[in-house]
């Protein structure tokens, strides 16, 4: 009782997380197409946490799942700017830590269990 539900907790956490990713890249004057995929992938992250049934600690989930779903784009990122995967990187370990954790938490627990054991 109390939980919200955990696919709305895992998309609007994404929007939240997307949007504190996005702000340093509105002010660094960085492409939309940037801005707009940053954004998508915390979007897509919250779902995906939300719905897996990995079971893994919230924050590892999150840590895992929002490298996985970078590493297509961090391929091509760091195809033409290497050195800019490194403030990629931390934001994602930062965010999918924070992310994975805080579904968990709002969500109702890690999914496979109902009963909270």
């Amino acid at each position: 009782m109390g939980k919200i539900n955990k696919i709305a907790a895992g998309i609007v956490l994404g929007i939240i997380a997307g949007i504190i990713d996005v702000v340093p890249m509105v002010l660094q004057e960085l492409t939309w197409d940037a801005n707009l995929s940053a954004f998508t992938l915390w979007v897509i992250a919250g779902f995906m946490i939300a719905t897996s049934n990995l079971k893994l600690n919230g924050a590892l989930k999150g840590i895992l799942i929002s490298f996985l779903i970078l590493t297509p784009a961090a391929i091509l990122i760091g195809w033409q700017e290497p050195m800019s995967l490194i403030p990629i990187g931390v934001m994602t370990l930062i965010l999918g830590s924070l992310l994975g954790y805080f579904i968990e938490r709002l969500g109702g627990g890690r999914g496979d269990d109902e009963s909270g054991e």
